[in-house]
């Protein structure tokens, strides 16, 4: 009696069946056999992966561009791209980073309540990236800007429990990163305002990209204040556009972790390590900087003391 395999079924049936499987399944599915890679190959069964996990990629930005409608973004690339978290690994010096940098970006913003798969909040923005002036200044998009803040429907949930996908894609080139631990890595309090600041995090090139959710509640209603992404180094100060393009270009292009649903914890982890560590490198500057003064204090004390001894004894 033949042996009958999966691929003997009809291939509208297999194309079917793999369409009902989520993103790691379906690659999965694809190393299997020449036949099912084929068929798993098909763009609109990726296209409409992405749309379902992030229906910011399906809007058009303020010059009527999309970002699945590039004919340079394959929408199986850039999945494979966006949906594991950057290695922190990577071979690559983001600062011998020689490539062309990106002349513009893409941002695909999606805010999730925990464990829903529909967001609350999706938002598409193009920045451009050529300017001196977006070169030399801090790197910051902004998704929500305090002078226009949404609106939620009720606030039946805490703001720790928001999850956010922050998806940077290069146009030209077609590659992609996500740049946020999905889920929140500190939640703080701002100091003059209360409102509540949701921080997300990865570090990357020994600098840490962090997407901030800034929120309030008002007659019961969540209202987000403003969603930003900025970039710092290990000192504190923050990176500058070309710099944060180039970890950007680095990242892109860099391998992907194989940790799964453990990297959120790690991403958490290697923030509060971020953290520590430039809270120890903020404190040896501090204990630097007395110790130079009190050099300075005494030296400044002997020539004075040499000097009235010159007058003293003359």
């Amino acid at each position: 009696m033949p042996t009958t395999t999966v691929e003997d079924l009809p291939a509208d049936v297999l194309a079917c069946a793999l369409r009902r499987l989520d993103g790691p399944s379906l690659a999965a599915a694809s190393c299997a056999t020449a036949g099912l890679r084929a068929l798993a190959a098909d763009p609109e069964t990726w296209r409409a992966l992405c749309l379902a996990r992030w229906p910011s990629l399906g809007l058009e930005t303020e010059r009527q561009h999309n970002v699945l409608g590039s004919p340079a973004v394959s929408p199986q690339r850039l999945f494979a791209d966006a949906f594991p978290f950057p290695s922190t690994s990577s071979p690559r010096d983001a600062a011998a980073a020689d490539q062309c940098l990106p002349g513009e970006l893409i941002s695909a913003v999606d805010i999730y309540q925990n464990g829903s798969p529909r967001p609350l909040f999706s938002r598409v923005m193009e920045t451009s990236t050529s300017s001196s002036w977006f070169l030399a200044s801090p790197f910051r998009v902004d998704a929500v800007e305090c002078k226009d803040p949404v609106r939620m429907a009720s606030a039946s949930f805490s703001p720790a429990e928001l999850e956010l996908s922050w998806i940077v894609v290069d146009p030209r080139s077609g590659r992609a990163v996500n740049v946020s631990s999905r889920r929140a890595v500190a939640v703080d309090r701002h100091w003059y305002t209360g409102e509540t600041l949701v921080r997300y995090a990865v570090v990357l090139g020994g600098s840490k990209f962090e997407a901030t959710i800034t929120c309030s509640e008002e007659a019961g209603c969540l209202n987000l204040r403003e969603v930003s992404l900025t970039v710092e180094d290990a000192d504190g100060a923050a990176v500058s556009g070309e710099g944060s393009l180039r970890l950007l270009a680095a990242a892109m292009d860099g391998p992907r972790s194989k940790a799964g649903e453990r990297e959120r914890e790690e991403a958490k982890r290697r923030y509060e390590e971020f953290v520590r560590s430039k809270r120890g490198r903020k404190e040896s500057k501090a204990r630097r900087e007395v110790l130079v003064d009190l050099c300075c204090s005494a030296v400044s004390a002997v020539a004075v003391l040499g000097f009235i001894a010159s007058v003293v004894l003359r």
